[in-house]
């Protein structure tokens, strides 16, 4: 089943609007200010596609001089079911020794991050955390990931915008709505 933008949103409900995605996100920026102060240059991973405008905001909320590069790894491909974990871009920033924040837009089940954290220390970075707009309320979460810093809590729907797609869009849309059942 695949649904238009227009009729994705007719059968949806906003759950968390521009205002509050911006104050969560001035939230975590300060969390992660405090994290980082004094310390060395941390690497922000944006996790690609969904985790770009938040990523995008949370960079420009932050204080703490970061330096920026990319991760593209997905097991969706436009779907709204996970399949095997795609590669289709790894950092060039070399991570030994660095410390690493990864920003994605949802936390899930977590197959996908986890394996992100896992290539991260693997590659020798010192630290790594996680950073997310959106954590999905559920008990499917695979063992091995958490996020350290997450913006608000969503309930177990299929959730899109800001990042986040339905069937390939709606990813520019600048609040969170669920899909209904």
């Amino acid at each position: 089943m695949s649904l238009d933008l227009a009729t994705a949103l007719q059968r949806s409900t906003v759950l968390y609007d521009r205002e509050r995605l911006d104050h969560e996100i001035r939230r975590l920026a300060a969390e992660l200010d405090a994290h980082y102060a004094g310390g060395e240059r941390p690497l922000l991973l944006t996790v690609m596609h969904g985790g770009l405008p938040f990523a995008g905001q949370l960079a420009l909320a932050m204080h703490t001089d970061i330096e920026f590069d990319y991760v593209h790894a997905s097991r969706y491909r436009g779907q709204t079911t996970g399949a095997g974990l795609a590669w289709l871009h790894r950092p060039a920033t070399p991570l030994r020794g660095r410390k690493v924040l990864l920003a994605d837009d949802i936390l899930d089940e977590g197959n996908t991050l986890r394996a992100i954290r896992q290539w991260c220390l693997d590659e020798g970075a010192s630290e790594v955390r996680v950073a997310v707009l959106a954590e999905k309320e559920h008990d499917r979460r695979v063992p091995g990931i958490a996020a350290e810093h997450v913006g608000v809590k969503v309930p177990d729907r299929y959730v899109y915008g800001y990042g986040m797609d339905v069937y390939g869009q709606g990813r520019n849309l600048p609040a969170i709505y669920a899909l209904e059942d």
